[in-house]
C-alpha cells in the first residue's frame, strides 16, 4: 500500500492497531512512552485486571492471537457477592454456563499484541519514547527518549493515538476550533490490592467467578490470576468521612478492612503494604469529537472515549474499534479522510453509549447485586431469555456475549424492560380482576 502511519502508543489498543495495519501493508512506526512490557519491569499497583470478552476474542482472532492470549486466561462465569457476613451468592452471567468472561493480565496480553504485531516487517516498535508535540498539518510528532533526553521527529501520512485517556495527540486537536471534548470524574478512586494463593499455590476462593463485595457506596473486587492469587481492586470515595482521605494509619485501614470485609482479610497477609504503596488511581469518562482530523490524525481506544471499568469493556471497545477502522480503510483504501470519517460515524454514538452503561453499571455493583430483587430479575431475565430464545437478550449478554453495536444493545434492553413490566403490569390487573370477579357473588 506504501503509505506511512506513525502510532503513539503501544498499549493494548496501539499494538492490536498495529498489527492489522500491518497486515494491510502499511509502514508503522509504533512509539510508546513506557518500557517494553517483555522486560519485566513495569510498574504494578495501577492496572484494574482486564475482563476479555466476545468482542476483544472476535478482534483477536482476525490476527490469530484468540487461542494463545485465551491460555493465559481464566474464564468468570458469573458474579460471586460476598455479604457483611461472609455468606456468598452465586449469579451466572448467562443462562448458558459456557458464557463467560476471561480474566487476563494486562502485562500479558500487551506481550502478546506486540509481539502479533511485530510478525510483520514493516511494523516497527519503539519504547521510551515519550511524545512532546503533534504537528496536525504536517503531520509529525516529536518525541524524547526517556534515558537519554535525545529528541526526535518523526514525519508520517497520518498519525494515529492511541495513547490513552490524556493523549498527547488529542491534546493537539483539542486546539482545533470545533473541537467538542469533556471528561468527568468520579468521587470515587481505586486502589489495587492482593489476595494471595494458600501455600499450595491454589486459589483460596472460587476461581471462576468475579468476585464483589458491595458495600451500597463502595465496594470491592478480585479477579483470578494464573498462579492462584486474585487481584483486588477497592473502589471507594476520594473524600468524605469515611474515605481514602480519612483512612491513612494501620489501625484505620485494618478496622476499615475488618468490619466491610471480613472473609477477604484473612487471605490478604500483604494487605497494610499493598494499601500504603500502591496509588490511588481515578476514574475519568472522557468524550469527544471528531475523533479525526482530514486524512493525517485519528483517535482510537481511550484516547478517543475513556470509559470508567464497570462493564469490564473499555479494553474490548477499543479491540473493536481497531476492526472497524480496519474494516473502514479496507472499504475506502483510496480516502483515507472518508475511512477516517466512517471510522468515527460507526462508533461514536457506540462509544457514547458505552460510556453510560459502565456509569449504571458502577451503581448496580457496589449496590444492587446485594438485592434479593436484583437475583430475582436476573433469573427472570434468563428465563425469558429461554422462553423467547433469539427475541428477549438480557442487557448483559448483548454487551458482553454478541457484538451488538453498544447503542443498539441499550435501546433493546429498554425496550425489553418497558414491554415485562407492562406484561407485569397487565399481569397483576388480570389476577385482580378475576379475584374480584370470584368474590363477587359473595
Amino acid at each position: 500500500m506504501g503509505s506511512k502511519l506513525t502510532l503513539i502508543g503501544s498499549g493494548l489498543a496501539g499494538g492490536l492497531l498495529a498489527g492489522f495495519l500491518g497486515r494491510r501493508g502499511y509502514e508503522i512506526d509504533l512509539f510508546e512512552r513506557r518500557s517494553d512490557p517483555r522486560a519485566g519491569n513495569t510498574v504494578g499497583g495501577r492496572s484494574i485486571n482486564l475482563a476479555l470478552s466476545t468482542r476483544g476474542i472476535h478482534a483477536l482472532r482476525q490476527l490469530d492471537l484468540a487461542d494463545e492470549v485465551l491460555r493465559h486466561a481464566i474464564p468468570m462465569r458469573g458474579r460471586m457477592i460476598h455479604d457483611k457476613t461472609g455468606a456468598l451468592h452465586f449469579s451466572p452471567y448467562d443462562r448458558d454456563p459456557n458464557k463467560c468472561i476471561n480474566s487476563i493480565g494486562r502485562d500479558v496480553l500487551n506481550t502478546i499484541v506486540i509481539e502479533g504485531a511485530q510478525r510483520y516487517p514493516n511494523v516497527r516498535v519503539m519504547f521510551k519514547q515519550r511524545c512532546t508535540e503533534v504537528e496536525l498539518d504536517t503531520p509529525a510528532a516529536h518525541f524524547v527518549q526517556t534515558e537519554t533526553n535525545l529528541a526526535s521527529r518523526a514525519r508520517a501520512d497520518a498519525i494515529i493515538g492511541v495513547d490513552g485517556a490524556f493523549s498527547a495527540v488529542r491534546g493537539a486537536m483539542q486546539r482545533l476550533s470545533r473541537f467538542e471534548y469533556s471528561q468527568s470524574y468520579l468521587p470515587h478512586g481505586y486502589k489495587e490490592l492482593t489476595i494471595q494463593p494458600s501455600a499450595q499455590g491454589l486459589w483460596q476462593m472460587e476461581k471462576n467467578a468475579l468476585h464483589i463485595w458491595p458495600r451500597r457506596s463502595f465496594m470491592m473486587i478480585a479477579l483470578p490470576n494464573p498462579d492462584g492469587s486474585f487481584t483486588c481492586t477497592l473502589f471507594w470515595e476520594f473524600d468524605g468521612p469515611r474515605s481514602f482521605a480519612t483512612t491513612q494509619t494501620d489501625d484505620e485501614v485494618r478496622r476499615f478492612f475488618g468490619e466491610e470485609f471480613p472473609d477477604a482479610v484473612p487471605l490478604m497477609p500483604a494487605l497494610l503494604d499493598d494499601f500504603k504503596a500502591n496509588p490511588t488511581g481515578s476514574l475519568v469518562t472522557i468524550r469527544c469529537a471528531p475523533w479525526y482530523y482530514e486524512d493525517k490524525v485519528a483517535l482510537l481506544g481511550d484516547a478517543s472515549h475513556a470509559v470508567v471499568p464497570f462493564y469490564g469493556q473499555g479494553m474490548n471497545a477499543a479491540f473493536e474499534d481497531c476492526v472497524v477502522f480496519d474494516e473502514c480503510l479496507a472499504q475506502f483504501p483510496n480516502e483515507r479522510k472518508r475511512a477516517f470519517a466512517e471510522y468515527f460515524d460507526r462508533r461514536k454514538q457506540n462509544a457514547d453509549a458505552l460510556a453510560d452503561l459502565a456509569l449504571h453499571n458502577f451503581i448496580e455493583m457496589r449496590d444492587k447485586t446485594a438485592s434479593r430483587a436484583f437475583r430475582a430479575k436476573k433469573k427472570l431475565d434468563h428465563t425469558l431469555e429461554g422462553l423467547l430464545p433469539g427475541i428477549y437478550l438480557p442487557l448483559y449478554t448483548m454487551v458482553s456475549f454478541t457484538r451488538i453495536p453498544y447503542a443498539d444493545a441499550s435501546r433493546r434492553a429498554r425496550l425489553q424492560d418497558r414491554l415485562v413490566y407492562a406484561g407485569l403490569i397487565a399481569l397483576a390487573i388480570g389476577l385482580i380482576l378475576l379475584l374480584v370477579a370470584y368474590l363477587a357473588p359473595f
